[in-house]
């Protein structure tokens, strides 16, 4: 098993990452009976886009002997505003540090960040709208 959920109450609940022991709370969202005062499931899974999409970048950049270290990434989660609620578009903004890499190499670790696992999960009706600012 990977995690350990349990319903708190008041639209809450606490995720247990077994091998770890840590713990991610989430909340409703506002726009749904939420506080909003925690992510909601929604916004894990576009904010699991972004770090996807950098994590993967990272694994092969650091096959290529390049350092990521400082690359940011912002993510927006757009809702159905028709039933049935559902995710309909993620948008990324990876800002990667200023690297004097060529051409060759950003479209490289751009191609392993648009490849990423999450990426490829995630249902094809969900528009993801991932973009890279070399700084």
């Amino acid at each position: 098993m990977t995690a350990s959920i349990v319903y708190n109450g008041a639209l809450r609940c606490e995720s247990i990452h077994l091998k770890s022991n840590t713990a991610i709370e989430t909340d409703a969202p506002t726009d749904n009976r939420g506080k909003g005062e925690r992510f909601s499931p929604t916004d894990l899974t576009a904010t699991s886009l972004g770090l996807c999409v950098l994590t993967t970048m990272a694994i092969k950049a650091t096959d290529m002997g390049i350092e990521l270290q400082g690359a940011k990434a912002d993510v927006l989660k757009v809702m159905s505003s028709e039933p049935p609620r559902r995710i309909i578009k993620v948008v990324v903004a990876i800002a990667l540090p200023a690297l004097h890499l060529s051409e060759k190499d950003r479209t490289i670790l751009e191609a392993t960040g648009n490849a990423c696992p999450v990426a490829r999960s995630l249902h094809p009706d969900i528009e993801q709208d991932i973009s890279y600012m070399w700084l």
